[in-house]
């Protein structure tokens, strides 16, 4: 599982930014700071409330606040979504 996540990683840090609201598990544990437990916390975010509007939402989800974006702002994005 190490192998993986560091795969992901490496193919964030490559590609670009993580969509909060099309990644699954492995994807989001690629970012930094984001581990099991925070990916099955914005994966049930979603569940419950279809998508975040910006990354700032993200702040909404247990665990996330202002230092995890100012960390990780250039690694994440929320795509578009209608709520």
């Amino acid at each position: 599982m190490k192998l993986l996540s560091l795969l992901i990683m490496g193919a964030v840090l490559s590609f670009g930014a993580v969509d909060i609201n099309k990644a699954d598990k492995a994807e989001l544990m690629g970012i930094k700071g984001i581990g099991e437990a925070k990916a099955n916390a914005i994966l049930e975010y979603r569940k419950a409330n279809d998508c975040f509007s910006n990354i700032e939402e993200l702040k909404e989800v247990k665990g996330f606040g202002e230092r995890f974006l100012e960390k990780n702002r250039d690694a994440i994005t929320a795509s578009s979504c209608s709520k």
